[in-house]
Parts: C-alpha cells; sequence; structure tokens
C-alpha cells in the first residue's frame, strides 16, 4: 500500500478488508489488506500487472 501510495494511487474506496486504488492517469487495482498476512507471489503479480509497475520499480518505492 505504501509503494503504490508513493506511485502517485489513491484509495478511491473500501469495501470489507478491500482497498481499492485509482490513479490519476486511469490506472487501477484492488488490494486485500488482513493484519499479519503477507501477499502471496501470485496475487502480488496481478496487482503489479494491473499498475503497470515491475518488481524492481516497487522494491525502489520501498
Amino acid at each position: 500500500m505504501k509503494a503504490l501510495k508513493r506511485a502517485g494511487f489513491q484509495v478511491v474506496r473500501t469495501r470489507g478488508s478491500h482497498r481499492f486504488l485509482h490513479h490519476p492517469d486511469g490506472r487501477a487495482t484492488v488490494v486485500p489488506v488482513h493484519a499479519g498476512e503477507t501477499l502471496g507471489p501470485g496475487l502480488l503479480g496481478k496487482i503489479l500487472r494491473d499498475v503497470e509497475i515491475t518488481r524492481e520499480n516497487l522494491e525502489g518505492l520501498l
């Protein structure tokens, strides 16, 4: 979530434990937020494809 916010994404709504993020250029994704749990590699890959960010760029934002 922090890296996506640094990349310009904003939480536009919340439904349960899911945060819906949008970027001013139109990119969007949904991130589940569960306390004490980490994202699996498949879900992380899906989020990165949605927001068009590579893993290397993600590491740079952290």
